[in-house]
Protein backbone atom coordinates (compact mmCIF):
# COMPACT_ATOMS: atom_id res chain seq x y z
CA UNK A 1 0.00 0.00 0.00
CA UNK A 2 1.07 3.51 -1.10
CA UNK A 3 0.26 6.49 0.32
CA UNK A 4 0.72 9.74 -1.29
CA UNK A 5 0.85 13.40 0.01
CA UNK A 6 0.50 16.30 -2.42
CA UNK A 7 1.38 19.89 -1.28
CA UNK A 8 2.54 23.23 -2.69
CA UNK A 9 -0.70 24.61 -4.13
CA UNK A 10 -2.45 27.72 -3.39
CA UNK A 11 -3.35 31.36 -5.40
CA UNK A 12 -0.53 32.54 -7.90
CA UNK A 13 -1.33 35.56 -10.52
CA UNK A 14 -0.97 34.69 -14.33
CA UNK A 15 2.79 33.98 -15.09
CA UNK A 16 3.91 33.16 -11.42
CA UNK A 17 5.16 29.85 -10.30
CA UNK A 18 4.16 27.08 -7.96
CA UNK A 19 6.26 23.68 -6.98
CA UNK A 20 4.01 21.01 -6.39
CA UNK A 21 5.25 18.18 -4.18
CA UNK A 22 4.33 14.81 -3.78
CA UNK A 23 5.44 12.98 -0.88
CA UNK A 24 5.09 8.54 -0.62
CA UNK A 25 5.59 6.38 2.28
CA UNK A 26 4.86 2.47 1.59
CA UNK A 27 6.08 0.38 -1.62
CA UNK A 28 9.08 0.77 -3.19
CA UNK A 29 9.39 4.39 -4.36
CA UNK A 30 11.68 3.84 -7.14
CA UNK A 31 9.96 1.58 -8.91
CA UNK A 32 6.65 3.27 -9.73
CA UNK A 33 5.75 5.44 -12.65
CA UNK A 34 4.42 8.89 -11.17
CA UNK A 35 2.34 11.11 -12.76
CA UNK A 36 0.37 14.38 -11.69
CA UNK A 37 -3.24 14.65 -13.17
CA UNK A 38 -5.49 17.38 -13.10
CA UNK A 39 -9.25 17.89 -12.83
CA UNK A 40 -10.96 21.37 -13.31
CA UNK A 41 -14.89 22.06 -12.52
CA UNK A 42 -16.74 20.28 -15.03
CA UNK A 43 -14.01 18.60 -16.91
CA UNK A 44 -12.65 14.87 -16.67
CA UNK A 45 -9.31 14.90 -15.02
CA UNK A 46 -6.38 14.65 -17.43
CA UNK A 47 -2.63 13.74 -17.39
CA UNK A 48 -0.08 16.64 -17.10
CA UNK A 49 3.38 14.87 -16.99
CA UNK A 50 4.64 11.63 -16.17
CA UNK A 51 8.09 10.20 -15.06
CA UNK A 52 8.88 6.67 -15.38
CA UNK A 53 10.87 4.71 -12.87
CA UNK A 54 14.23 4.92 -15.26
CA UNK A 55 13.54 8.88 -15.47
CA UNK A 56 12.00 9.77 -18.64
CA UNK A 57 9.23 12.19 -18.81
CA UNK A 58 6.08 13.13 -21.20
CA UNK A 59 4.00 16.04 -21.17
CA UNK A 60 0.57 17.08 -22.09
CA UNK A 61 1.03 19.80 -24.96
CA UNK A 62 -0.92 22.46 -22.98
CA UNK A 63 1.67 22.33 -20.05
CA UNK A 64 5.33 21.73 -22.37
CA UNK A 65 7.93 23.80 -21.97
CA UNK A 66 6.10 25.35 -18.71
CA UNK A 67 5.66 22.44 -16.30
CA UNK A 68 8.52 20.05 -15.26
CA UNK A 69 8.74 16.84 -13.48
CA UNK A 70 11.00 15.46 -11.32
CA UNK A 71 11.40 12.65 -8.90
CA UNK A 72 13.99 12.04 -6.07
CA UNK A 73 14.04 8.44 -5.12
CA UNK A 74 15.86 9.31 -2.21
CA UNK A 75 13.15 11.74 -0.65
CA UNK A 76 10.39 9.45 -1.86
CA UNK A 77 8.91 12.61 -3.50
CA UNK A 78 7.66 13.44 -6.82
CA UNK A 79 7.57 17.10 -7.83
CA UNK A 80 5.85 19.45 -10.85
CA UNK A 81 7.77 22.79 -10.76
CA UNK A 82 4.80 25.03 -12.69
CA UNK A 83 6.16 28.28 -14.45
CA UNK A 84 4.32 30.62 -16.79
CA UNK A 85 0.89 29.51 -14.94
CA UNK A 86 -2.38 30.40 -16.82
CA UNK A 87 -5.73 30.85 -15.73
CA UNK A 88 -6.51 27.98 -17.53
CA UNK A 89 -4.28 26.05 -15.44
CA UNK A 90 -6.87 26.45 -12.57
CA UNK A 91 -7.72 22.90 -11.14
CA UNK A 92 -6.70 20.61 -8.56
CA UNK A 93 -3.82 18.72 -8.76
CA UNK A 94 -2.90 14.89 -7.75
CA UNK A 95 -0.36 12.86 -7.67
CA UNK A 96 -0.39 9.44 -9.38
CA UNK A 97 1.98 5.99 -8.69
CA UNK A 98 1.28 3.00 -10.90
CA UNK A 99 3.26 -0.06 -10.64
CA UNK A 100 2.11 -2.72 -12.85
CA UNK A 101 -2.27 -2.59 -12.96
CA UNK A 102 -2.04 -1.35 -9.44
CA UNK A 103 -2.17 2.83 -8.88
CA UNK A 104 -2.52 4.46 -6.08
CA UNK A 105 -3.95 8.58 -6.01
CA UNK A 106 -3.43 11.37 -3.56
CA UNK A 107 -5.97 13.66 -2.05
CA UNK A 108 -5.18 16.31 -4.55
CA UNK A 109 -4.14 19.88 -3.76
CA UNK A 110 -5.93 22.76 -5.04
CA UNK A 111 -3.94 25.12 -8.29
CA UNK A 112 -5.78 28.39 -8.92
CA UNK A 113 -4.46 31.41 -11.13
CA UNK A 114 -5.99 34.39 -10.54
CA UNK A 115 -5.13 38.23 -10.98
Amino acid sequence: QVQLVESGGGLVQPGGSLRLNCAASGGIFRLYALGWYRQAPGKQRELVAAITSGGSTNYADSVKGRFTISRDNAKNTVYLQMNSLKPEDTAVYYCNAALSAIAYWGQGTQVTVSS
